[in-house]
């Protein structure tokens, strides 16, 4: 057993807890939504200083685990995102490209499995329903609320099951 199997996680989502999505919401207030737009601009998204500090912080003493709703086919754009902002490397638990459920749903379903085998000290998510959820569930949560709630992103995680 290693020094990080023994270490408890900290998960952070991405959009809107590490990176600012605002610049690429007007890529949802269209109609039809425009999703190949939406995460083409995800690599240029501005880091938020607030969730970034925390991850840093947390890292000091916990295994830091990335747990996202963005498609599998971001994987390559959300690595560099995330070596680039100088950030911890960890785990990155994404959506299946075909997965629609509720983001609540996926996330929670990542979080009791990886509390099977390893202790959960806090989940730092935007979401309020994904936030919801995980403390009913018995998970320390601290909510991001460093930046302004989106409608569009919301109905995108409930119910289109899409980030």
């Amino acid at each position: 057993m290693t020094d990080s199997d023994k270490r408890p996680l900290a998960v952070f989502d991405l959009d809107n807890t590490l990176a600012d999505t605002a610049h690429r919401q007007r890529f949802l207030e269209r109609k039809p939504r425009d999703w190949d737009a939406f995460f083409a601009a995800a690599p240029h998204d501005p880091p938020l200083p607030q969730g970034i500090a925390l991850v840093l912080e947390s890292a000091e003493e916990c295994e830091v685990v990335y747990l996202t709703g963005r498609p599998e086919r971001c994987r390559r754009d959300t690595l560099a995102w995330l070596a680039a902002q100088g950030l911890p490397e960890g785990r990155v638990y994404m959506r299946r490209n075909d997965d629609r459920r509720p983001a609540r749903r996926t996330k929670l379903e990542i979080l009791k499995r990886l509390a099977g085998s390893r202790k959960i000290r806090v989940l730092v998510d935007d979401d309020e329903l994904v936030c919801d959820d995980a403390q009913r569930a018995g998970f320390k949560v601290v909510r991001a609320c460093w930046t302004a709630p989106s409608a569009e992103l919301e109905v995108a995680q409930e119910r289109e099951g899409r980030t």
